[in-house]
C-alpha cells in the first residue's frame, strides 16, 4: 500500500487495536540495536497502522527510556503498549499532511535542489520529525520530485545556538563564534532513493559557501535512536566530539525537547512546571543514556578526520 492510499483512510485500521501478548522482557540496548525481538515487532505494528517501519522505530526509542528500568530492561507489554501509541500517532500525523507526501519513486538524479519555503518545511519537520518541531529562523533545503515537486528528502539549517559545542570548536579548532551552522532537522521519505540523504548534504554544503562568516556545518547525531551517522560519513562528514547525554523530558508521556518546554510554559525545571501545572504529568528519563556525536563538515577546506583519542567529550 502506497503513502497515499495510508493518509487517504479516515480512522486507524482495526486491526491496530489488537494487542498481541509477548513474553519475557527486552532491554533498551537490544532495542537501540534492532534486534530481532525488538524489529519484529515494530514490523508487525507499523504494518497493522500502515506506517513506515523506520519512523515507528525512532519515535518509539524517544519514547522507551520512560518505560526502561534502572538496569535497562523493560517489560514486553510496555515496548507493545508504546508501539501501538506511536503507530497510531504517526499514523494520524501523515493523514494530516497528505498533500505534502511525495507518492512516486524517482532516481536520485532526476530529483531537484532547491530552498524551500519555511510553511513546508514547518509542516513535515512539525508532524514527521521525531522531535515534531520546526527550528525558528532556519534555511530550509529539499530534493524535490520532478513532476509534483514535493520534498522528498530535507534538512534544516540554522546558526549553531550550542554554547558548549561552540567553545568546543572555537577552543580546539579555531573557529570563531558564527562561524558555525547547525543541520538540526533532517527528514527522509520512505520513497527517496538510495544515498539521498548523503546527495542533499553534499548540495547544501555547496550552498552554504556563500554565506558570510559561515565556516563549517555541524550536526548531532544520538544513537540512543538507533542512528549511526552513516549519511554523515557518506558525505565526508567526521565525528569531532560528543556530547554527554541529559535525561529526555516527557509531558503526559510524550517526549518534548527543553527548547519545546520553554517555549510552551516559560521554563524547563521540571519540579516548577509539575506545582505550576497541576493538571499535566512532567517526568523524565532515569536509565543512563549514550553520548551523542557531534559531526562536521567544512565548508570551503577538506574536513579531517579527528583521532579518536583526540575527541573531547564535553560534560553539561
Amino acid at each position: 500500500m502506497t503513502i497515499s492510499q495510508q493518509v487517504a483512510r479516515t480512522s486507524a485500521p482495526a486491526s491496530a487495536k489488537r494487542q498481541m501478548p509477548m513474553r519475557g522482557q527486552l532491554t533498551l540496548d537490544g532495542c537501540r540495536a534492532n534486534t530481532p525481538a525488538f524489529a519484529d515487532e515494530v514490523k508487525r505494528i507499523a504494518g497493522e497502522y500502515e506506517v513506515p517501519v523506520r519512523a515507528l522505530t525512532v519515535r518509539s526509542l524517544l519514547h522507551l527510556p520512560l518505560v526502561t528500568r534502572s538496569n535497562g530492561s523493560i517489560h514486553r507489554k510496555d515496548v507493545v503498549a508504546e508501539l501501538h501509541r506511536n503507530a497510531s500517532r504517526l499514523w494520524g500525523d501523515y493523514q494530516a499532511i497528505e498533500h505534502l507526501i511525495p507518492k512516486d519513486g524517482y532516481s536520485l538524479k532526476d530529483l531537484r535542489f532547491m530552498r524551500l519555503t519555511d510553511g513546508i518545511a514547518d509542516e513535515i519537520f512539525s508532524r514527521l520529525h521525531y522531535l515534531r518541531s520546526a527550528r525558528a529562523g532556519s534555511r530550509n533545503f529539499a530534493l524535490v520530485d520532478p513532476v509534483h515537486q514535493r520534498p522528498v528528502t530535507l534538512c534544516s539549517v540554522s546558526p549553531l545556538e550550542w554554547a558548549l559545542v561552540s567553545r568546543q570548536l572555537r577552543t580546539q579548532f579555531d573557529l570563531p563564534p558564527g562561524a558555525a551552522w547547525d543541520v538540526s532537522r533532517v527528514y527522509s521519505f520512505d520513497v527517496a532513493p538510495p544515498n539521498a540523504i548523503s546527495f542533499l548534504l553534499a548540495k547544501v554544503r555547496q550552498a552554504m559557501r556563500t554565506v558570510s562568516n559561515a565556516r563549517v556545518l555541524t550536526t548531532a547525531v544520538d544513537p540512543n535512536l538507533g542512528f549511526v551517522g552513516a549519511s554523515y560519513r557518506a558525505a565526508n562528514w567526521h565525528q569531532w566530539m560528543s556530547v554527554q547525554p541529559r535525561p529526555y523530558l516527557y509531558v503526559d508521556g510524550r517526549y518534548t525537547s527543553p527548547r519545546q518546554l520553554r517555549l510552551r510554559y516559560g521554563g524547563a525545571n521540571l519540579a516548577e512546571l509539575s506545582t505550576a501545572n497541576p493538571g499535566s504529568r512532567f517526568e523524565q528519563s532515569r536509565v543512563r543514556l549514550l553520548d551523542s556525536w557531534i559531526f562536521c563538515c567544512r565548508l570551503q577546506e577538506v574536513t579531517e578526520a579527528v583521532p579518536r583519542d583526540a575527541q573531547r567529550c564535553l560534560r553539561r
